[in-house]
């Protein structure tokens, strides 16, 4: 079903290319309530699910277990390194990955197989600022190196 491309629907994805990694729906939405929108939840939820349908959106599931999106920059199958603490996301390709999935459903007698690989970590910056605060840390055991 192809969604008709109203305001709304341009504005949330306004919105999402202008978010700085994956945002859940209910952040979008508070964004845009702040902005004086007067654009539903309701609808942010279903226009995010018409970007992602539609291949305009990157959807993933946070470890929480939350729903999030961002404005999709490569056309096309690819997977995500997520940082945890700041959120920054790059896109990566991962063959080893996609060798790895087809030859694993293969083996087990699947076919048309699909996966989504999403890998959450810590970006260099925002582990160099909390390798920092741990060395700061008086509670932090510091071992002498001899």
């Amino acid at each position: 079903m192809v969604q008709r491309n109203t305001w709304q629907r341009e504005r949330v994805r306004e919105a999402l290319t202008d978010a700085r990694g994956f945002v859940s729906a209910q952040s979008l939405h508070a964004t845009l309530r702040d902005e004086n929108t007067g654009i539903g939840l309701a609808t942010v939820y279903r226009a995010l699910a018409g970007l992602a349908a539609q291949g305009e959106a990157d959807s993933l599931q946070s470890p929480e277990g939350e729903a999030l999106y961002r404005a999709c920059v490569s056309a096309g199958h690819h997977h995500h390194l997520i940082c945890r603490s700041c959120g920054l996301t790059v896109e990566i390709e991962a063959t080893d990955v996609e060798q790895w999935a087809r030859a694993t459903a293969e083996r087990h007698g699947f076919r048309d197989a699909e996966h989504v690989v999403d890998i959450f970590g810590l970006c260099a910056q925002c582990a160099a600022v909390r390798g920092a605060a741990t060395a700061d840390d008086p509670r932090t055991e510091k071992r002498d190196a001899h």
